[in-house]
């Protein structure tokens, strides 16, 4: 690809505002969607950025087009909308890399779309948090043809510190949906336990030491840890909803596969629950108190 290129971003949320001001740090041209749920793009605005009212309209604007939404309903709409949708627009050859976290069979549709409308499509699933995003060091988890996927890896680059190729399209959403899997499950089981030592009056202190001394110890119990000895939520600053959507992308994958789900589903419906004592916005580390005070009612 040439190295400067004019590109699109559909999604300027808390990630996807990070991945646009590195963008522009390395001097690419970037257009954006208008959208109530972007984060504000005065400053973006500022340094150039220009904006689409239309997924359509923007499309026809860039060179690779980039897209940074909630999940497979939201990249199907943006792509396939009968009035306005992305493809409407698209020209040939534009790339289409899709950074949302999605169900892997919906994502291999899309991309036989875009092919259809004479596009390239690889999907490229972000780990870590705005915090990285902002400071250009987002894991990305691509599924894409080698030969591609060498070809837009400098673009990648200007906001990403580990960038793995999975396989072919689909598989960078297959990893991130297992990597949310064994992290949110991790969290689950931990909480759990932490609920059940707060109803049996074990000591939040002494659980976290012992927990960090054996087999407990990990990322899950250090994102815990600030819920755990001060209710500070922000270890994890993660919505049980987003949780509950990717742990249920997760188990429709397995059931796809025909794989092995049991404990998934028991996973799961940990955070329907929690969710619905809850709300869609409350933070993972609160599954804690959520599951201290359900006891009985929680199994």
């Amino acid at each position: 690809m040439n190295k400067t290129l004019n590109v699109g971003l559909i999604g300027v949320g808390l990630m996807g505002h990070g991945i646009a001001v590195n963008i522009l740090k390395h001097g690419h041209s970037l257009t954006v969607l208008e959208h109530a749920g972007n984060q504000p793009l005065d400053s973006l605005r500022a340094a150039g950025v220009r904006t689409a009212q239309r997924p359509n309209e923007l499309a026809a604007q860039v060179d690779l087009l980039l897209l940074c939404v909630t999940g497979s309903p939201q990249v199907e709409a943006v792509l396939l909308g009968e009035k306005d949708g992305a493809l409407l627009g698209l020209r040939p050859g534009t790339v289409v890399i899709d950074l949302s976290t999605a169900i892997p069979a919906s994502t291999e549709r899309l991309a036989q779309r875009v092919a259809q409308a004479g596009g390239r499509f690889m999907d490229s699933a972000m780990t870590r948090t705005p915090k990285e995003a902002a400071e250009g060091r987002l894991n990305l988890l691509v599924g894409a043809e080698p030969a591609l996927f060498e070809q837009v890896r400098p673009l990648l680059a200007c906001f990403a510190e580990n960038i793995t190729l999975c396989g072919p399209v689909g598989s960078g959403h297959r990893m991130k949906l297992l990597h949310n899997y064994v992290s949110l499950g991790t969290v689950a089981l931990v909480a759990e336990a932490a609920a059940h030592a707060e109803r049996a009056q074990v000591a939040p202190e002494v659980l976290v030491d012992v927990l960090a001394k054996g087999g407990g110890g990990g990322v899950a119990l250090e994102r815990l840890k600030p819920y755990l000895l001060a209710r500070d939520a922000s270890g994890l600053r993660f919505a049980m909803s987003n949780a509950l959507k990717d742990l249920g992308y997760y188990t429709q994958m397995a059931q796809d596969s025909g794989a092995a789900r049991a404990i998934a589903e028991g996973v799961q419906a940990t955070y329907e629950r929690a969710v619905a004592q809850g709300s869609p916005d409350t933070l993972v580390p609160e599954l804690v108190s959520l599951l201290a005070k359900a006891g009985d009612g929680a199994r």
